[in-house]
């Protein structure tokens, strides 16, 4: 069976960009060859099978130039990673836009509320939002944790044997045979005049205003001695000011900077289910986010010491922080943190999937 993926777009770290070429890649060695519907050409080191462009610089003028595109001429089964009039199956990945806006408005000045009901984009996000969920334009959802399915029945009332939650896969890690992670760690540090037995929290991700980052940068600063290094493209200028914060900018090197930190820190506003916090588990770090990360569902009793309630809460994250500031403590979550990392691969991901779909893996 040949499936289509549709995805707006390109981003050299976007985590959907990331999933989609993984999940291409299983789905095309369990025999299911995948052709690409985006808006733009993606490289060729990213995507080297076949695509068709889809005409649209909007989300609804993308999603009728999916329909113009005639995808089911090209494919048997359209699975799409984006808010479209219809398709066999919907990855959820990027959660609910009416809960998004639900959330920026708890935070936010009413004003700013009041603005966004007249944006366009937000208008056409709504509007295909309720053509997949509400008015069956989506033959199933899959949602990437409980969270995301929730909000779909809140807001919409989807069936329940309508929507499937898989979550989020990995590739296992790739060891580097030449250098072990202690060298790593220290080169790594020495390159960024970070001590040895500093204290290091990391931060990964773009969109620093959802992902929390004011947050994370507060709750440092009651933490005298500890770092932040933050990894990704974000606006700083509105963000408070420290000594104990550096700024990376966009990093191919994640993994080694994974191995640099002690723990990792995203008090996310809304993240469905963040990748970046499944590499942290991998990289036996222990993890700070909050209960609006889809994440959080997976850290038993033994690694969720580092989830709060609520991403605005200094105090709670605080707290958290110094939690893991203890080597001990980190020492005895690493081998947790692996173990259970290691249930979320794209295999099972896919295989999930494929049984949700109920197709042949």
């Amino acid at each position: 069976m040949k499936i289509g993926l549709v995805r707006r777009g390109f981003s050299p770290t976007g985590g959907a960009e990331a999933y989609l070429q993984r999940f291409a890649r299983a789905a095309t060695q369990a025999g299911h060859p995948c052709v690409l519907f985006t808006d733009s050409p993606w490289p060729a080191d990213a995507w080297n099978a076949e695509s068709v462009r889809v005409r649209g610089s909007d989300p609804r003028a993308f999603a009728d130039g999916l329909e113009a595109a005639r995808p089911k001429e090209h494919c048997d089964f359209l699975l799409s990673l984006e808010r479209v009039w219809r398709c066999d199956a919907y990855r959820a990945g990027d959660g609910v836009h009416a809960a998004w806006l639900q959330r920026r408005a708890a935070i936010e000045p009413r004003w700013r509320n009041w603005l966004r009901r007249f944006n366009p984009k937000h208008r056409a996000l709504l509007e295909l939002e309720r053509s997949l969920f509400a008015h069956a334009g989506a033959g199933h959802v899959i949602a990437n944790c409980q969270l995301v399915r929730r909000e779909i029945q809140a807001h919409f009332s989807l069936a329940p044997e309508k929507i499937s939650v898989v979550y989020n896969g990995l590739p296992l890690p790739i060891t580097d045979p030449a250098h072990t992670p202690d060298q790593i760690r220290a080169a790594i540090r020495e390159t960024l005049g970070i001590g040895a037995q500093d204290y290091v929290l990391l931060f990964v991700g773009s969109g620093w205003e959802r992902k929390g980052l004011r947050f994370a940068i507060r709750a440092v600063q009651d933490m005298p001695g500890a770092t932040l290094l933050v990894a990704g493209r974000g606006n700083s200028r509105n963000l408070p000011r420290s000594p104990q914060v550096l700024f990376l900018g966009q990093r191919r090197d994640v993994a080694e900077l994974m191995q640099a930190a002690d723990a990792f820190i995203l008090p996310t506003i809304y993240d469905p289910f963040s990748n970046a916090c499944l590499e942290a588990l991998h990289a036996g770090l222990p993890v700070i986010t909050s209960r609006a990360n889809g994440f959080s569902e997976i850290l038993g009793p033994e690694l969720d010491a580092g989830i709060v309630a609520d991403p605005r809460d200094i105090d709670a994250l605080t707290a958290a922080i110094r939690h893991w500031a203890a080597p001990q403590r980190r020492t005895e979550a690493r081998a947790a943190s692996r173990t259970l990392a290691s249930r979320f691969t794209i295999e099972e991901n896919l295989r999930q999937t494929f049984a949700a779909l109920g197709l042949a893996a």
